[in-house]
């Protein structure tokens, strides 16, 4: 489907934030052009998080960057800056995520722009805002979660603090840019004005927590306490967590005890009537449950539970999830192919419109693969030599 159809997004951004806000727009049909860098275009190309190099390029660079097009351009070379400002004349919007002061200092923050094309509309994404002490320091993802307190939810108490195991600010903060992106395109279809929106990795991870951090300010700021036994969610009592059956693994969240007592056979649980009592009593509760448990498989205990409607799942690999009748009837796999034939197996897009699926076949470019084409398209090496004479 084509829902932004003729929007064309002119994107700066590098690693994952941005590109994952101009990769929501690519699904949607938007035209992405990813400036980069001659020569190393975006250090994501070499962010290698495992032996996944597919045609020099890292797996994430080619997750996060299917269909989008490559200009290349150093921003710091006149002749080369005389070209990416003809291009931006045409943009609807444009996207960056470097640090504060970077844009401005080269021409192209939202004032500069918005004077060459009133109707951009224009999105940025920061580690720590425009403001306060942070803002200079790295917008990293780690760094965040450690900052703002997500790795002290996470694991057993007195374990160390623990990171999640995939980017989640990084493309939290890319879906609220493009949220915020979306918003100021419908404006401007009422209006004809654009706008400038701003994203921090900060707020991003502060809102991701609006659930716990809600509960920390209106609990006279009692810091939330992890479970010594099968840690799942500090706000939360037993029996929530993770527990080791015979043979795999049982995820259970929020039941009745008593209940799970008698459908498990575990006669332990079922004294603790008092509700009050499965979280200030948790670890003990859950120490008896993660013992019982043990003595019978995954699917035995699932075969036990579900028809009760209790709230429980097995443990899967990724493995086990692809030979899932569920998984492989969403469908989620799609594959792309790049200019060299290459072909790539990553998701797609995880909405559907009208029950259609928001599908691309078109891999990551190669750097500066198509800025010959781009400028011929534009005019931008007349735009260029036009600037040459004015200056």
């Amino acid at each position: 489907m084509h829902l932004l159809e003729d929007i064309l997004v002119i994107d700066f951004s590098q690693f994952l934030s941005g590109p994952s806000a101009s990769l929501t727009l690519a699904d949607m049909g938007a035209r992405v052009i990813k400036v980069e860098k001659p020569g190393t275009g975006d250090i994501c190309r070499e962010l290698y998080v495992s032996d996944v190099v597919i045609d020099g390029a890292s797996s994430i660079f080619q997750a996060i960057n299917r269909n989008k097009e490559s200009y290349s351009a150093d921003l710091k070379n006149a002749e080369d800056m005389a070209k990416i400002k003809g291009l931006l004349k045409h943009a609807d919007v444009v996207i960056h995520n470097f640090r504060p002061g970077v844009m401005e200092r080269l021409g192209l923050g939202y004032e500069e722009v918005k004077a060459m094309n009133p109707s951009v509309v224009y999105g940025s994404i920061s580690g720590f805002g425009e403001e306060g002490p942070w803002k200079q320091l790295p917008g990293q993802d780690l760094l965040l979660q450690s900052l703002t307190g997500i790795t002290q939810l996470n694991g057993k108490a007195g374990e160390n603090p623990i990171p999640m195991g995939v980017s989640v600010i990084d493309i939290l903060s890319g879906i609220h840019l493009s949220q915020g992106i979306l918003s100021l395109l419908y404006q401007r279809t009422l209006s004809g004005e654009g706008g400038d929106v701003k994203v921090s990795m900060l707020e991003s991870a502060l809102d991701l927590q609006f659930e716990v951090l809600t509960c920390f300010y209106n609990d006279g700021n009692e810091l939330p306490q992890r479970s010594s036994v099968n840690g799942g969610h500090p706000y939360v009592g037993a029996p929530y967590g993770i527990y080791q059956t015979a043979d795999a693994w049982l995820a259970l969240a929020m039941t009745d005890i008593v209940q799970l007592g008698r459908l498990t056979g575990c006669e332990a649980l079922t004294k603790y009537v008092d509700r009050d009592e499965w979280f200030a009593r948790r670890d003990e509760i859950k120490s008896l449950l993660a013992r019982h448990l043990q003595k019978r498989s995954t699917a035995e205990w699932l075969q036990v539970l579900e028809p009760a409607d209790v709230w429980c799942a097995e443990v899967l690999s990724y493995g086990q999830l692809r030979k899932q009748p569920a998984y492989t009837e969403l469908d989620m796999e799609m594959v792309v192919k790049n200019s060299r034939g290459t072909r790539i197996t990553t998701t797609r897009c995880p909405f559907k419109v009208d029950g259609l699926m928001l599908t691309s076949t078109i891999a990551a470019p190669l750097l500066g693969e198509h800025t010959a084409a781009i400028d011929k398209e534009f005019g931008l090496n007349q735009w260029q030599k036009q600037e040459a004479v004015v200056s």
